[in-house]
């Protein structure tokens, strides 16, 4: 059974720093890109950071670059969202995703394989 497991979120003040990670099933992580998405209610969820197999390329949206740090652990099956310098609105529920291609995409679509989501709430 593919699965994909997030942790790391919470509640945590302007300017402050979380860690998500995501543990994934062998054959999620296996030559697979790894996204992180986020959505707020009553909006599409949105692309934020992703990251090819090997960690040579990664991609990240306007509105988190400079602040946010996508990495992975193939040994561990893991891919991690540094978050610095929060903001309120990157408040949401954040997703982990996994798309079999050797290519980043940022459209939801590409993505095969979902997580439950991890809330994070940023206060001001």
């Amino acid at each position: 059974q593919v699965q994909l497991v997030e942790s790391g979120g919470g509640l945590v003040q302007a300017g402050g720093s979380l860690r998500l990670s995501c543990v994934a099933s062998g054959r999620a992580f296996s030559n697979s890109v790894m996204g992180w998405f986020r959505q707020t209610p009553g909006k599409e969820r949105a692309f934020v950071a992703a990251i090819t197999w090997g960690g040579g390329v990664t991609n990240y949206a306007d509105s988190v670059k400079g602040r946010f740090t996508i990495s992975r652990d193939n040994a561990k099956n893991t891919v991690h969202l540094q978050m610095n310098s929060l903001k309120p609105e990157d408040t949401a529920v954040y997703y982990c995703a996994a798309a079999p291609l050797s290519s980043i995409v940022m459209n939801p679509s590409g993505y095969l394989y979902w997580g439950q989501g991890t809330q994070v709430t940023v206060s001001s």
